[in-house]
């Protein structure tokens, strides 16, 4: 229900209202793909389906940046529940999320609409695969959210360092360029954020037909579970002393 009202309210109000959760990752697209289409040729950087395989890793990467600045604020906007009532802090933080989840799911429809238009379908197993990989971000950015959230309390320059960050993650992601053309050390560097891992292997998987080895799959689902139990340690060693901090 908080996810459902948060949704709701956030476009609230707007004249457009739930086509902005369309049009923003449409925007971002239409003037990446019309500088970088202008000053490369696509084929060369992308693949024949270079477009596509832009879009689903805007999409892919503005889950990730929406999920995780929405989940390490939540504590903070909605502070009257932590203060006045007793809530679950976990379920104030996961409604923000499931919040960034509803509208990365109202986004499928742009990349339907655009595989459509191009004509173009995804062997049914890369789909599959493209939906665990999803649910798989979806975990790593609850994680990030359950430790980032009451830090975020207690040192407000989160907020700033993480917006940095993000900026910098739009650049060593692979979402504007194919992984390929960087050295194999650097590759190899990269795939370590699980972020990038994610967007590589979904464009790999859609456009290219390559698959994840198997031991490469496991060492990134083992890390990511090694990744979420420290932070939900970190988010009950921190939590209790929330609403003291607020």
């Amino acid at each position: 229900m908080l996810a459902k009202t948060d949704f709701k309210i956030r476009y609230q109000n707007s004249f457009l209202g739930y086509f902005w959760a369309i049009l923003k990752p449409l925007f971002m697209f239409s003037v990446l793909y019309f500088v970088f289409s202008s000053i490369f040729n696509p084929r060369n950087i992308g693949g024949q389906h270079y477009s596509l395989s832009l879009l689903v890793s805007l999409i892919l990467f503005s889950f990730f940046s929406e999920g995780t600045t929405a989940g390490m604020q939540s504590l903070q906007m909605k502070s009257d529940l932590v203060l006045k009532i007793y809530v679950p802090r976990w379920c104030i933080i996961m409604a923000s999320t499931i919040h960034s989840a509803m509208v990365f799911f109202t986004n499928f429809l742009v990349i339907a609409f655009f595989f459509i238009w191009y004509q173009f379908l995804p062997p049914w197993n890369a789909m599959s695969l493209f939906i665990l990989f999803s649910l798989l971000l979806y975990a790593f950015i609850l994680s990030v959210s359950l430790l980032f959230a009451p830090l975020f309390i207690k040192f407000r320059d989160m907020g700033m360092i993480w917006e940095v960050v993000l900026n910098a993650m739009f650049y060593t992601v692979p979402i504007v360029y194919p992984l390929q053309i960087l050295p194999e050390w650097t590759q190899r560097i990269l795939l370590v954020n699980p972020v990038a891992f994610i967007i590589h292997f979904v464009k790999e998987l859609m456009f290219n037909n390559h698959y994840v080895d198997v031991w490469q799959f496991v060492l990134f689902f083992v890390t990511n579970i090694l990744f979420s139990v420290f932070c939900i340690w970190g988010y009950r060693l921190l939590i209790p002393k929330v609403a003291e901090s607020m």
